[in-house]
């Protein structure tokens, strides 16, 4: 197991570190991970600073997750109780997501799969192909095989071949032994399944990118994907379309209530911390996509969970600065006694000691209450209106205003910085897909080990982008 860390620096910069690598020994159940990860935490030292954790959905990650917070809310270390804690991974949802509603029409998939497949097997097969798109004028040069455990694969290889579509009927022509050719009508299930699935993808995208983004964005496109699984989004006019894909949202919503129906706390935490939705966006959606009382109830929930954290900033700081002053006021006094002072400056200096203390007391308590009002005061100023939402910087904003919202920007970064998925951390060690083609098949497992390390150092040398990593689990099949 890879264990992953996310923090703010003091430069105010997102920063990803991997803190090692976990042996956890068979059987992998949920209480040999937990123990193997509280015992690495203890001697990592950073027991204390733990504030959630960003797993998969794997039954026994579910176990060691809530074994783990309970050993961590017995030693008080929590934020809001552990209410925000076990972070579910948005891209495996997402996975889950998809992949239910694709099984609606698994038969047609295998279909194209295997129609891919039997073209791809043979050079002669690819010539010929190759030939007939050529005759018929199509641009796109290449066809994908998926892998079957990656969605966005699958939409990959579906989209080729819809590209295609005119081409298989006449390769199988030339070829009787190809018996696996899609009829008209999945090839149009096909079609209104890419066109379903298009912004699915430019979502998966966005969580899934190298460059991380931060917690605030997640919740739109929570509410986007929502949006996509009403009836009302469909196209009424197609028959096909009333059949199957009403079947197919029917199986991913399911799945969408069961996640993110408990997990979209934090989300919604980290968009109102966005300075342009605050709780305006919140309101928007309590208002337009869910009942009156859910609506009430979530506007409600996410205000008072926001409070109560601030709150428990608030006692952090007055903790904090109590003891400082304590060190300071235990340091001058010290060096009253230790000076040798007459009548007059020893009164001059009991009485500069006694103004010391009356001014480090005013500024504590003024300060106190002044960043105890910037909650209110972030709220009751209007939202942050800016031109262009793919440059905003979350984090810099906050570290612009870090003056004026002394204690909330703390808050706002530590919760900004949690990661929603685990994709980030996966990619850096994740060689995905056919790493071999058949050529070099006979390579040796310590070769192609090197060669891939070899490769990676090369690029980062050099700065060399490598394939992105939702294409990795494709095989791409080029025509001359």
């Amino acid at each position: 197991m890879v264990v992953t860390g996310h923090y703010v620096d003091s430069n105010w910069n997102l920063q990803k570190r991997t803190l090692n690598f976990c042996d956890i020994p068979p059987p992998h159940t949920g209480v040999v991970i937990s123990d193997v990860l509280q015992r690495c935490f203890r001697e990592w030292g950073i027991e204390e600073k733990v504030w959630t954790i960003t797993v998969d959905n794997a039954s026994n990650n579910d176990v060691a997750v809530r074994i783990l917070k309970e050993n961590l809310l017995f030693r008080h270390t929590l934020p809001l109780g552990g209410q925000i804690f076990h972070v579910r991974c948005c891209a495996h949802i997402l996975n889950l997501l998809v992949k239910d509603g694709l099984s609606s029409i698994q038969d047609v998939i295998s279909k194209v799969r295997e129609s891919v497949k039997y073209v791809a097997a043979s050079e002669a097969r690819v010539i010929m192909f190759g030939e007939i798109a050529k005759q018929l004028e199509l641009s796109s040069k290449k066809l994908v095989l998926d892998c079957v455990t990656r969605w966005n694969a699958t939409y990959f290889m579906l989209s080729c071949a819809l590209e295609f579509k005119a081409v298989f009927p006449r390769y199988q022509q030339r070829d009787p032994s190809y018996t696996t050719l899609p009829s008209d009508e999945e090839w149009e299930k096909v079609r209104i399944v890419c066109s379903f699935l298009e912004d699915f993808h430019e979502i998966t995208e966005l969580i899934s990118g190298s460059e991380y983004p931060t917690a605030n964005l997640f919740l739109v496109k929570l509410v986007h994907i929502k949006s996509l699984l009403t009836y009302e989004s469909l196209d009424k006019d197609s028959s096909t379309t009333a059949t199957f894909m009403e079947k197919m949202l029917e199986k991913m919503k399911l799945k969408f209530d069961k996640y993110w129906g408990s997990c979209n706390l934090l989300i919604s935490i980290a968009a109102v911390l966005d300075p342009r939705n605050k709780m305006k966006y919140i309101e928007w959606c309590a208002d337009n996509c869910y009942s009156s009382v859910e609506g009430i109830e979530l506007k409600v929930t996410v205000f008072e969970t926001l409070r109560n954290l601030y709150a428990e900033y608030v006692e952090a700081y007055r903790v904090s600065t109590s003891t400082t002053n304590i060190v300071r006021n235990a340091s001058d006094a010290q060096t009253g006694s230790s000076s040798n002072v007459s009548g007059v400056s020893s009164v001059k200096s009991s009485t500069s000691r006694s103004q010391s203390k009356y001014e480090s007391f005013r500024k504590t308590v003024t300060s106190v209450d002044q960043m105890k009002s910037d909650f209110d005061l972030y709220f009751e100023e209007a939202v942050e209106e800016w031109n262009e939402p793919t440059q905003f910087d979350a984090i810099g904003w906050w570290k612009m205003h870090r003056m004026k919202y002394k204690i909330l920007s703390k808050m706002a970064c530590d919760v900004l910085s949690i990661p929603i998925t685990t994709v980030a951390s996966e990619s850096a060690f994740s060689v995905g897909g056919r790493v071999i083609d058949p050529h070099r098949a006979s390579l040796g497992v310590d070769t192609v080990q090197m060669l891939l390390c070899a490769e990676d150092w090369l690029r980062a040398r050099y700065e060399i982008k490598g394939k992105a990593k939702d294409k990795e689990n494709t095989k791409e099949i080029t025509f001359t």
